[in-house]
């Protein structure tokens, strides 16, 4: 199993495009197509907040009814949430014109949308948009990271992760884009990621790996503690490496869970490294807890605390402000006997032992803050389960990005 450079397009019979419809930004592309030459399996975990954009309440109905999709289509700029009937009926329309240009049901189009809430898509872009995507679709690795840039909203950069690996001595590959900066405490599965496997497939057990992974993927990000109303993660598996079609949990499907979570935990430390303002990416490993759902609860409470973002960010060995944390997330554990060290490529510093304070080179503690990633890690010394989350410092910038975000 290794890692490629590639992909939504790095899977056999898959293709990829870019456009520029002006949905908000103008000189820059802003949708995307993803187009597999067959019907593919396809399987989704999206956001659990209440507030749902269209394209999110479209794709739950087509995943939950329908075994198999055909294409993605996203716009960046503008969310399509919180916009009413309008709103549905512009999403629709947007699968209905790229289904008219690959000569497909409208029910075989998935839709992702991303950028404002509350401001109405335009009928003429969207299809503008269509007519220019659908002739320009491409197999090659340049198709699918133009695909990746199209999404962007505040990213500074694309997001794209592939990995090639055999079952049943067939070579197969998982490839897949994400986007998200701001707006992001996913828990599904504004982040919207897909990926894209020749990997033959049940819809069940594709189903079952996706919702398995995201558990210790996407939702062990955040940025700001905000969940988007369009967390999408789509997933298409149109079985063109000939494998013999995997239908239970046996070794060939773990071997699959294990490529397809090398991609989504590449994806999901990229999007937590490119959080707005961001200048470090934070990992926090939780060691030694008494539960696997203890280890995540404990991680993704050390992650979310500004006031451990913050010190992260000054380069500050604040301690306590990460034993607080520990100590306010939901659960009843063990807070006697924790150990802290910080972590990174400037070395590791012990800060906390026994929940107590130790004596620490500040000078040394500072360095090791002052990389590009850092890790925190937190020893229980109360069981065998681990669970890491990976977030950002909160910067000055996060401010000012968010302060002019809607105009």
């Amino acid at each position: 199993m290794k890692q490629i450079k590639s992909g939504v397009t790095a899977a056999k019979g898959f293709q990829a495009a870019a456009a520029q419809a002006q949905i908000k930004y103008k000189n820059r592309t802003d949708m995307a197509l993803v187009y597999s030459e067959t019907p593919a399996v396809c399987a989704g975990t999206f956001t659990k907040n209440i507030v749902k954009a269209s394209p999110v309440i479209w794709d739950m109905k087509i995943i939950q009814e329908n075994e198999t999709a055909q294409a993605v289509v996203l716009n960046s700029g503008i969310a399509n949430a919180a916009t009413g009937t309008l709103g549905d009926e512009l999403n629709e329309k947007m699968a209905q014109f790229i289904a008219d240009g690959l000569d497909l049901d409208k029910k075989a189009v998935l839709t992702a949308s991303t950028g404002v809430i509350g401001m109405q898509l335009k009928e003429d872009k969207l299809k503008r948009g269509a007519e220019c995507l659908v002739p320009v679709l491409s197999n090659s690795l340049e198709a699918g990271s133009s695909a990746a840039e199209a999404i962007m909203t505040t990213d500074t950069y694309p997001k794209e992760c592939a990995v090639e690996f055999t079952l049943d001595g067939k070579t197969a590959r998982i490839g897949g884009m994400a986007k998200g900066s701001g707006m992001i405490h996913p828990d599904m599965a504004t982040m919207l990621c897909v990926i894209t496997t020749d990997v033959s497939i049940s819809k069940e057990m594709l189903s079952k790996a996706v919702s398995a992974d995201v558990q210790d993927s996407f939702n062990m990000i955040s940025v700001d503690r905000d969940m988007s109303t369009n967390d999408s993660v789509l997933v298409l598996a149109n079985g063109a490496a000939g494998n013999k079609m995997i239908i239970k949990e046996d070794k060939e499907y773990m071997e699959f869970c294990k490529a397809l979570s090398m991609v989504t935990v590449t994806l999901a430390k990229s999007l937590a490294a490119d959080g707005e303002g961001a200048t470090k990416l934070l990992e926090v490993k939780t060691e030694h807890a008494k539960t696997k759902g203890e280890a995540r609860r404990l991680s993704k409470s050390i992650i979310t605390s500004n006031l451990v973002k913050t010190a992260v960010y000054g380069s500050d060995a604040n301690w306590g402000r990460i034993l607080c944390a520990v100590g306010y997330a939901p659960g009843n554990f063990n807070t006697d006997n924790v150990d802290v060290l910080l972590s990174s490529a400037a070395g590791n510093v012990t800060v906390c032992e026994g929940s107590f304070a130790v004596e620490f080179d500040e000078e040394l503690a500072a360095k090791v803050l002052g990389e590009d990633e850092i890790i925190i890690s937190i020893n229980l010394h109360d069981g065998m389960a681990d669970a890491q989350a990976y977030g950002c410092d909160l910067t000055y910038g996060y401010v000012k990005i968010n302060g002019m975000y809607r105009t």
